[in-house]
């Protein structure tokens, strides 16, 4: 009987145990229907098999309660489609089916724990351990691929268990960062950067903010985009240049009261992941929050440069940016949730025409430094500074330079870090959430416009008259 029949026969034959919440004055009680049989290792829908998120949530707060049920519905509904795509015979491979699963489950898990923590408890403790499903058949586990069948409750050889990252990534959550997979040697690879063609009415001037590299060092896992008001919600380590001081908890009237490390007055903050030589020697975080404790280990590399530039529109003028405008470009989980937002560019200098590595680190000849691109998103919608999802109050212009219907162009923001000495070097990452193995694809950066209004009127009148400022 093949794995596909044994499965189908287990999903008529397991009983399945409907978990129900009770939100009581001691938080989330799990109700089993299965005969009340108490907490349980796993919740069965058919023949994929989850560990537990209820059993391990406890004296959740009454601010959180709302959307920790969400997500729990969330979870479960997750597994009933999976399940369903499995016995469908159209999923393809199981690992397919449970790496899909995986990546939905780890972005839930997530949510709960930010919705944990900024309802005033501390953050829930290793909840993406139970992100990783199985298939079960009968009473045995099923090979992600293949029919070799196992004990009762034991993993299959080569198939991740329960908060083991999917199949290729293993070994790389526990801090062994990159694998030679993610290089390319950039002399490989073609040129591949089309410029876009300026109209007649083009902004084809450019502002600088020269703020430094961070070399006084500046750092937290915070980020006050994302999880404001929350201490680690990046769970890796930033850079920061511009507003000195920026944390989880800064507010837009800290930050235009803040110190600049930029010369010419900006209190923007700029912030993206660190870069490090996981080679190397271990950083004073190595068993800290943000740092080794969730596998980012290594040492982090100061730039050798910032360019902060902010450039026109192709097709038209540019209006300024508002004051505490918030943008994020890329994804810091883009190999789970996708890759639709990832923008991700890694070049080496020299290369720049080869600047579209978006899932690949370079390895960059001698005389030649690793350089990161990241380009924000250059269309404002004209109202918001920031949105539910940080995303849909500003938009990238198409191929043409054009806005999308109902946004205005404003000055795009192309930040370039480059780095000394990891010519030939493979040993390098960035930093990352646990379970996103510090893949190239998830590098991204934050921007927060802080620039007092007479800077940024300035900045506005040199990129819609030519010039080049700053």
């Amino acid at each position: 009987m093949n794995q596909r029949h044994k499965v189908n026969r287990t999903r008529r034959k397991a009983l399945i145990a409907v978990a129900g919440l009770v939100l009581g004055s001691g938080g989330l009680v799990a109700v089993d229907a299965a005969a009340n049989a108490g907490s349980a290792d796993a919740r069965r829908a058919g023949g994929i098999v989850c560990p537990s998120v209820q059993d391990r949530l406890t004296g959740v707060p009454e601010g959180a309660r709302n959307e920790v049920h969400r997500n729990l519905d969330a979870l479960r509904q997750d597994i009933k489609a999976a399940d369903a795509r499995w016995a469908s015979g159209k999923a393809g491979s199981s690992r397919t089916v449970l790496d899909s699963l995986w990546s939905k489950r780890s972005a839930a898990l997530e949510r709960i724990e930010v919705a944990v923590e900024r309802a005033g408890a501390g953050r829930p403790r290793n909840l993406q351990s139970l992100a990783q499903c199985t298939l079960a058949a009968g009473d045995t586990q099923v090979k992600a691929e293949g029919d070799q069948q196992q004990g009762a409750g034991q993993p299959s050889p080569g198939a991740p268990g329960p908060g083991q990252p999917p199949a290729g990534e293993q070994g790389q959550a526990a801090g062994n960062g990159s694998v030679p997979e993610d290089f390319v040697d950039i002399t490989t690879v073609r040129p591949n950067v089309r410029p876009v063609r300026n109209g007649r009415s083009a902004s084809r001037g450019t502002f600088r903010s020269r703020c430094g590299v961070n070399a006084q060092g500046q750092f937290n896992s915070d980020n006050v985009i994302v999880a404001p008001g929350v201490t680690n919600g990046a769970h890796h380590t930033h850079d920061y240049v511009g507003a000195t001081g920026v944390d989880g908890f800064t507010t837009n009237e800290s930050l235009a009261a803040a110190r600049t490390t930029c010369t010419n007055g900006d209190r923007s903050t700029y912030y993206w992941p660190v870069l490090r030589d996981r080679a190397g020697v271990q950083e004073s975080d190595a068993d800290k929050q943000g740092g080794g404790a969730e596998g980012n280990i290594g040492r982090i590399l100061t730039p050798a440069s910032v360019s902060l530039e902010f450039t026109g529109s192709p097709r038209s003028k540019v209006i300024a940016m508002p004051r505490f405008l918030r943008i994020i470009t890329g994804d810091a989980k883009a190999n789970a949730n996708g890759g639709a937002n990832a923008n991700a560019r890694f070049t080496c200098t020299g290369f720049e025409n080869r600047v579209e590595l978006k899932d690949k680190y370079p390895i960059c000849p001698q005389g030649s430094r690793l350089m990161r691109v990241s380009k924000f998103q250059s269309c404002w919608d004209g109202k918001n500074t920031d949105s539910a999802g940080h995303r849909s109050h500003v938009a990238f212009a198409d191929a043409t330079g054009r806005c999308p219907a109902g946004f205005r162009p404003i000055p795009q923001l192309v930040q370039r870090v480059t780095y000394n000495g990891l010519a030939g070097s493979t040993g390098f990452a960035v930093d990352s959430f646990p379970e996103s193995f510090h893949k190239p694809v998830t590098d991204h950066g934050d921007f927060i416009n802080a620039m007092p209004n007479s800077l940024m009127k300035q900045a506005v009148n040199c990129i819609n008259t030519g010039r080049r400022c700053g």
